[in-house]
């Protein structure tokens, strides 16, 4: 008997794995498909009939954070060297507090100093996984392998701590597991993953180079090249709005062009206030061509930060992401939002109708280029000007891959981004350079993911 275990760790996991085809493609491959998950067990309720248990939450005692976090800076440690994502990332883990866990902390930087190798690495994990052993929500994960008896366990998304204990479960139960690559920044600008998996799904042949990059004891043998499902309800037709209906939806004149500036959080995209304004008074001004202006917000963060610009252009339409908190009482709250239908609807109705989109390196430039839609990446910080400095991101891995790529124009002056908007709505030469750069980061078309992923783990059975 085929029995999948299917981890959902946050929001994102539960729109890509449970609002996509996903799980229709589980049910003529698998015998039994089990949901365990870090989200409340009624959310799924709407949309499967299938077995749902929700796992505990998983608090960090000390002693598992100072292991996991060693490890982590380990990592971060060892690849550093031509990497200004990591380089970045080990600024970003410093701490100056004079708090335990910040004197401990700047221990921890100093110990990696010497001890980083992947030997080493290794030794932090098997340190952390001790202090699982007699754990309650590991005896309780336990419990429910032991019950379940899985033939794999899946796990959407490779890098939350809070699931750490559950693979050490599976290893002490001897069930192999699989963990999906979750986004395309992870590799080569994150932290270290959760824990050791037994393989792995990515997106891409430039992400399984990245996986053995990164992840020395990792063997060709163990990664599977799969696609991603995050952008799979683009091309089902249950997501699908018609123009008239997008219209209707934002308001918008249909005799206008429209332009999406799509928000991203406020940790990594500071400037977007600005670059939202620079636009805005242009068309107020008639600096540009009058256009209908949507602004997309992040489902990851309350949108109070734009509450001025809200009030200062009253054309623009706020499009504020329909994902609801489902959890308070967690470690990382923001991975307790989930999205409603209606949202997946609304954002792919942005993408397929919108003429142009403009976001600070987001994601959503590949979304965007998924339906061939011309993309604008305005970075107009630096380390001088007094500006978030949003242009050091050119330095990014995963970013130069996109600068190489031509797919998108990345401007670093409001002069300039006018003139590119107003390019791109007069005419887009770029077709080919998109197309070449989404078959380069997404190795597997959209409408054969959930199969090749479900195919996949059937072959690791």
């Amino acid at each position: 008997m085929k029995k999948l275990g299917l981890v959902i760790t946050d929001g994102v996991g539960f729109r890509n794995f449970i609002l996509s085809d996903f799980l229709k493609q589980t049910e003529v491959t698998f015998d039994e498909v089990v949901i365990l998950s870090c989200l409340p067990k009624e959310i799924y309720k709407e949309h499967t009939n299938l077995k749902v248990i929700e796992l505990d939450v998983f608090e960090e005692p000390f002693k598992t954070w100072f292991f996991r976090k060693t490890k982590e800076i380990a990592h971060l440690k060892l690849h550093q060297k031509g990497n200004l994502g990591i380089q970045d990332n080990l600024k970003t883990n410093d701490s100056k507090l004079k708090t335990t866990r910040g004197y401990a902390t700047r221990f921890i930087y100093k110990l990696t100093s010497i001890l980083h190798s992947e030997s080493n690495i290794q030794q932090f994990q098997k340190l952390q996984n001790r202090t699982f052993k007699n754990h309650k929500i590991t005896k309780h994960y336990l419990s429910i392998l032991e019950q379940e008896l899985f033939s794999l366990l899946f796990f959407t998304h490779q890098r939350p701590p809070y699931i750490a204990p559950l693979v050490y479960a599976a290893q002490k139960k001897k069930l192999k597991t699989v963990a999906f690559i979750f986004s395309w920044d992870n590799l080569a600008s994150k932290g270290r993953m959760a824990s050791n998996f037994d393989y792995y799904l990515v997106w891409s042949e430039l992400m399984k180079q990245d996986l053995l990059q990164f992840y020395l004891s990792i063997m060709d043998s163990q990664i599977k090249v799969v696609g991603t499902p995050q952008f799979v309800p683009y091309v089902m037709d249950y997501y699908k709005l018609s123009k008239e209906d997008f219209i209707s939806e934002f308001n918008l004149d249909a005799s206008l062009k429209t332009v999406c500036f799509s928000c991203g959080d406020i940790s990594t995209s500071k400037n977007d206030e600005l670059y939202i304004e620079t636009i805005a008074e242009a068309i107020a001004n008639n600096n540009i061509e009058s256009v209908n202006f949507i602004v997309r917000t992040s489902p990851a963060e309350d949108p109070i930060r734009f509450k001025s610009l809200i009030d200062k252009f009253p054309f623009i339409k706020w499009n504020f992401p329909k994902w609801k908190q489902v959890r308070a009482n967690h470690q990382e709250s923001w991975s307790q939002r989930i999205p409603t239908l209606d949202d997946v609807k609304q954002l792919r109705a942005i993408l397929e109708y919108s003429d142009l989109n403009i976001n600070m390196l987001s994601t959503m430039s590949l979304d965007f280029m998924l339906f061939d839609k011309p993309v604008i990446n305005p970075i107009f910080g630096n380390a001088t000007n007094g500006l978030y400095d949003d242009q050091r991101f050119l330095g990014y891995a995963h970013i130069q891959h996109l600068v190489n790529s031509k797919a998108t124009k990345l401007v670093m002056t409001k002069e300039v981004l006018l003139q590119a908007i107003g390019d791109y709505l007069e005419n887009d030469n770029d077709t080919a350079y998109r197309k070449k750069f989404i078959k380069q980061q997404i190795g597997v078309p959209l409408e054969e993911t959930s199969k090749q992923i479900v195919e996949s783990l059937k072959t690791w059975i």
